[in-house]
């Protein structure tokens, strides 16, 4: 996993993105093949303090719609399912959880208490209820860590292949 500071023109790029300006950005966790953020990490805490868990954030629009559509199709009820007779997926879903919270823990700014939630994402250790928490897991910390943010990595196709989803202000979108 190699995150990176974000900078201001990313930070404008990811606010198109979601369509609004983002919340306890800290860092870019991946960056999609066309160059662009396309998942972001945040702090466990909102400026304000509020607990916040999420660690990575999938921003792209377009990888979005590809998880979304995995969703649609059942892919999360299978994978559930699969969960319940597989024991071997299922020991790599708990530690993927621990990763996370690992992750999440070391994320806590200077001073801030970790979060005493064991929650992460995507229904993690024991359900599969978001394949865009569990993708943006996937991505953010490489191939093997979270196999079920793999499968839908993989099963997502090339999002990107239409070129960057967001560009710097005044050029046109592809």
């Amino acid at each position: 996993m190699s995150s990176s500071p974000v900078t201001a023109e990313e930070r404008e790029i990811i606010a198109r993105q979601l369509g609004r300006t983002p919340r306890a950005l800290t860092a870019v966790a991946h960056r999609c093949p066309c160059g662009q953020p396309d998942v972001v990490e945040t702090s466990p805490r909102l400026e304000d303090g509020t607990p916040f868990p999420t660690l990575y954030y999938l921003t792209c629009p377009r990888a979005s719609a590809a998880a979304s559509r995995l969703e649609s199709g059942g892919r999360m009820r299978e994978w559930q399912d699969e969960l319940g007779t597989d024991p071997e997926l299922a020991a790599g879903y708990r530690a993927a959880h621990e990763a996370y919270l690992a992750a999440r823990d070391a994320a806590a700014r200077p001073g801030e208490p970790v979060l005493e939630t064991r929650n992460t994402a995507g229904g993690m250790p024991d359900r599969v209820k978001c394949l865009h928490a569990l993708a943006g897991h996937a991505l953010a910390a490489g191939p093997g860590v979270n196999p079920i943010g793999d499968r839908a990595v993989e099963e997502m196709g090339e999002w990107w292949a239409k070129g960057p989803c967001a560009l710097p202000e005044g050029e046109a979108d592809a």
